[in-house]
């Protein structure tokens, strides 16, 4: 991590002018003079007369630095600190600094690559690039509507310093410092660093058996103007959803994997209920780290947590004292330990409206995703707790410019696909599949992604069979009883309406004849006059 600490109005190098004038800058300041520092603390650190301290790898906190520093500002002297490595300070020490300018400027190049990389990203609309240092190359994809396509190979050492300048140097929330062989979390939040299309970049790297994988999830900023219909809900699922939001309390829980846009639901949902509250309602956010914009919402991040056991003190702390802070709604951006869930399950017995997500696959495994993070099934199972189960993916949407009818496919479905379409789809003639591509779509032949949701707005009844342990009643309740539509049957609408390719919707969900509800609402094949070879 970088830090910057500086004193604003000072003089840029009070007793030290003569040095900082030259061209080059990098004299060595802490060697002797005014700026000395004692033997101890020159095994530490360095000043150079560019106004950077040089720290010792993992070093912020030791007393000497910490010393040095204060002193440097009782003398007026504006600083900021980077990291290196020991052996470079005492080879600092020995040569006077010449070789630091060199290091400082390739940082700054690769700045400027890094920044670049972030924009050409951005013009293709990925959500992820991936950057895979290998044991002779670099790959760097980036995830474009849900696929990963390959952008560029570079030498490993090209890799190396890309990954120690995005992090290092870019990310404002990160450890101490980039470590290679261990698995690290930071976060790319200072404007000038990114592209005026993003309001952040998550970092996540892990050690691999040939070298480092870094992904970084680009958060776009969108407004979120409230409405859930065009990212693909139904008007009755909408419907729904406003339904919970207008419950002044209880706990709503999205899931879904990674990728499934589970944050921007949520960005929708609080945007509109912002909206709608006209500025009455106070919304607080938990966020690991502040994801994507919210206009009127508090929002708060929990950041440079050491250890995952402390992220978690950390966050479970945050959820506490937000009930203090007088919130009508409170947001926590994700429940992944017991400690969050038991305190998000708090709020919301304590009259809050609280809205989560969670990594579960589908709404009823959200009961058991909460039972396995170790809460109590009276918890989890209370309909006045647990007011909201919602679930969803994102399938790739055909581009309504170039998409082609089942029949005029230019190769044919494969049998068992087939197969399975004529099972659920009444009137195949209204199918399409993807086109060629065009200049509508940059030729992809879609144009983005579409969410298949299911809801459950649960009761006692339906909760009373999750406590006795049957899911298969409690779906059974919930299809039958409540009027339930799974996810496969939204995608199973969105295949006959000719907005999703069912070759795609098979990818993200599975085969579309699969699941009770199917089997209960089995639609009659009529075929009539169409060629589907």
């Amino acid at each position: 991590m970088k830090l910057r600490i500086a004193l604003p109005g000072m003089p840029a190098a009070a007793g030290g002018a003569q040095a900082e004038a030259d061209p080059h800058g990098a004299a060595v300041l802490s060697h002797a003079g005014r700026y000395e520092a004692s033997a101890e603390e020159r095994k530490l650190l360095c000043l150079l007369a560019d106004g950077r301290l040089l720290v010792a790898v993992g070093q912020d906190m030791n007393a000497h630095v910490l010393s040095y520093q204060a002193r440097l500002q009782r003398m007026r002297k504006a600083f900021r600190v980077e990291h290196a490595k020991i052996d470079e300070l005492r080879q600092l020490y020995a040569s006077g600094g010449g070789a630091l300018v060199e290091r400082g400027q390739e940082r700054s190049m690769m700045q400027v690559t890094a920044k670049d990389l972030l924009s050409r990203a951005c013009a293709a609309r990925a959500s992820d690039i991936h950057i895979r240092v290998r044991q002779r190359a670099t790959e760097i994809l980036f995830r474009v509507r849900g696929d990963l396509t390959p952008v560029s190979v570079q030498t490993r050492e090209y890799g190396e310093r890309l990954l120690a300048t995005l992090y290092g140097a870019m990310a404002s929330v990160s450890d101490s410092s980039y470590k290679p062989t261990e698995r690290q979390d930071a976060s790319i939040a200072d404007r000038d660093k990114l592209p005026p299309e993003l309001h952040g970049v998550r970092i996540a790297t892990v050690p691999t058996n040939e070298g480092t994988l870094m992904v970084l999830r680009l958060l776009y900023l969108e407004a979120g103007d409230g409405e859930l219909c065009p990212l693909g809900f139904s008007p009755q699922q909408a419907a729904m959803l406003q339904q919970l939001k207008e419950q002044p309390i209880g706990m709503n829980i999205i899931g879904g994997p990674t990728g499934s846009g589970k944050s921007t639901t949520l960005q929708r949902i609080l945007s509109g209920q912002i909206a709608e509250a006209e500025g009455r309602r106070h919304v607080l956010t938990i966020e690991d780290p502040v994801e994507y914009p919210i206009d009127g919402a508090v929002q708060t991040s929990v950041v440079n947590a050491g250890s995952e056991d402390e992220r978690s003190r950390l966050f479970a702390g945050a959820i506490s004292n937000a009930m203090r802070l007088d919130p009508d709604t409170i947001m926590v951006g994700e429940v992944r330990d017991r400690a969050s869930a038991q305190n998000a399950v708090r709020a919301a017995m304590t009259g809050h409206q609280v809205w989560t997500t969670i990594h579960a696959n589908s709404a009823l495994a959200i009961t058991d995703r909460l039972l396995d993070l170790g809460l109590a099934a009276s918890q989890v199972a209370d309909h006045t707790v647990v007011t909201g189960l919602i679930s969803q993916r994102l399938v790739k949407a055909l581009c309504p410019h170039c998409k082609l009818p089942l029949s005029a496919a230019p190769a044919p479905l494969p049998a068992a696909v087939l197969g399975r379409l004529r099972e659920v789809v009444a009137d195949l003639r209204r199918v399409h599949v993807t086109g060629p591509g065009c200049e509508h779509c940059a030729g992809h032949g879609s144009i983005g992604r579409t969410v298949v949701a299911e809801i459950i707005l649960p009761d006692d009844e339906f909760f009373g069979h999750v406590r006795r342990g049957d899911k298969a009643a409690a779906l059974s309740y919930w299809l039958r009883s409540l009027g339930g539509r799974t996810m496969v049957e939204h995608a199973v609408e969105k295949v006959a309406a000719g907005l999703v390719d069912p070759r795609m919707a098979e990818q993200v969900l599975g085969h579309l004849n699969a699941g009770a509800a199917l089997a209960r609402r089995r639609l009659q094949v009529v075929e009539e006059g169409c060629d589907a070879r």
